[in-house]
């Protein structure tokens, strides 16, 4: 009897370790990665258009905000179709280096039920992991959308976001992220400098170059609509940017709070140092600046946020802010491009240095680290080297990629450019029919 009753109980205990060796959802990490979504949805139709809004003329208001609107929109669509089976799926053999697969096209294969990050720890359903990762996808071809504002045609922008979205987003995502090249040479891109703010604000710089520049520029005023709406846009960015930086330690435990913190202070001292700069150079700090500077030290952070100490994160946000202000102030005049809206300026510039800083503040503790410590057993400048070859392979995969993209999307439209008529009359009332301010 004492032996059936040990052997039964022996069953029972094997049995119920069987059971709690099963997955089980984390209901803290499910919802803040919910919210994460959330937030970092809140940034494009709501921040960025605010943000690119203000700062484009009256007239063409409105049709900046159905820019970024309509790009959130229909990049989510390409990316549920095929570009998060671009970017996460599989492929056998050497493609997987540079891309994933096409078996997860309109998320065939993946469950309601299944979880996201087993092997992590972090147990949330994969779908949410799905939209957080298209909120990234979103965002990004947004950006692109501040350098050709006021003069390209919607239709033709449109068919860019979609297919650049899969061509282009999708795969970079997949060599930093998902997998491929860049993630196996140990690459670091903590929320997205490379994949998100390099890769939009390179694409944009290109579209500018390739549309051309708006009628008298640099020969007529181009005042801003209300800088006041471009604040309230930074802070809303700003706000969502938690979820951005935050939402990717992929679940709520420490290294979110050190993202959150990180993400925090180098927004702070970048605003401050843009400020300060405006002060020593123009002898007036402004409201577009502190929001500009905002911006550029939450781009900076972006790939470092959970891999660095606060200290690091100071030196990224002063050091994001001199050279997205280079870029704004300097460089773009220097080389005479018509980037409307410093898409390059502060997302390509301000990224490129956040991606290289990473490599010379990360912390080498593998409890931070995807992959373990710093690559080449703490190696320094070897990181410093994957991180420059990431931003060199991302820089240059976009720059073609979007070449091609943008004359696919011409050719499929027309021609990418408004008419004279249009453009003189502003793209609100030419092309969508509407005013953004009826006074």
């Amino acid at each position: 009897m004492k032996k059936w009753l040990l052997t039964t109980s022996l069953l029972s205990t094997l049995a119920f370790a069987e059971e709690a060796a099963e997955p089980v959802l984390n209901a803290g990490d499910t919802a803040w990665m919910m919210m994460s979504t959330a937030l970092v949805m809140l940034m494009t139709p709501i921040g960025l258009a605010l943000f690119y809004g203000g700062m484009t003329r009256s007239k063409n208001i409105l049709n900046t905000f159905s820019m970024v609107f309509g790009a959130f929109a229909i990049a989510i669509i390409a990316w549920v179709v095929a570009g998060f089976s671009v970017a996460f799926g599989t492929v056998e053999g050497s493609m997987n280096q540079f891309m994933g697969g096409f078996g997860n096209v309109m998320l065939d294969g993946i469950s309601w039920t299944e979880f996201a990050s087993v092997d992590l720890g972090q147990l949330y359903p994969k779908f949410i992991f799905v939209a957080f990762q298209g909120t990234f996808a979103a965002i990004t071809i947004a950006i692109a959308s501040g350098a050709v504002i006021e003069r390209m045609k919607f239709s033709t922008w449109m068919i860019f976001a979609a297919i650049w979205t899969i061509v282009v987003y999708a795969p970079i995502a997949h060599m930093v992220w998902g997998g491929g090249y860049l993630f196996n040479e140990g690459a670091l891109d903590f929320a997205g400098g490379t994949v998100v703010h390099m890769n939009g604000g390179l694409a944009g710089l290109v579209l500018a170059i390739l549309v051309g520049k708006r009628a008298g520029y640099n020969k007529v005023a181009m005042k801003p609509a209300s800088i006041i709406l471009t604040a309230i846009g930074a802070g809303l960015l700003w706000f969502g940017w938690y979820g951005f930086n935050a939402g990717s330690a992929f679940g709520a435990n420490a290294i979110a709070g050190v993202a959150f913190l990180t993400t925090t202070v180098a927004a702070s001292v970048a605003t401050l140092a843009w400020l300060a700069i405006e002060a020593l150079v123009y002898k007036k700090p402004t409201l577009l600046g502190a929001a500009s500077g905002a911006i550029a030290g939450l781009v900076a952070i972006t790939p470092a946020a959970g891999f660095v100490s606060v200290g690091g994160a100071l030196v990224i946000g002063i050091v994001g802010a001199i050279v997205a202000f280079f870029g704004v102030a300097v460089l773009k005049k220097k080389l005479g491009y018509d980037d409307s809206l410093d898409a390059f300026g502060i997302h390509f510039l301000a990224g490129l240095w956040g991606a290289i800083a990473t490599g010379i503040f990360a912390l080498n503790e593998k409890a931070l680290l995807w992959d373990g410590p710093l690559k080449a057993d703490d190696d320094r400048l070897g990181q410093i080297f994957v991180q420059c070859e990431s931003a060199l392979i991302v820089g240059i995969y976009t720059l073609v990629g979007t070449v091609v993209v943008y004359y696919i999307a011409s050719l499929l439209t027309g021609g990418s450019r408004v008419s004279e008529e249009e453009e003189s009359q502003g793209l609100d009332e030419s092309v969508h029919g509407e005013r953004g301010f009826n006074l």
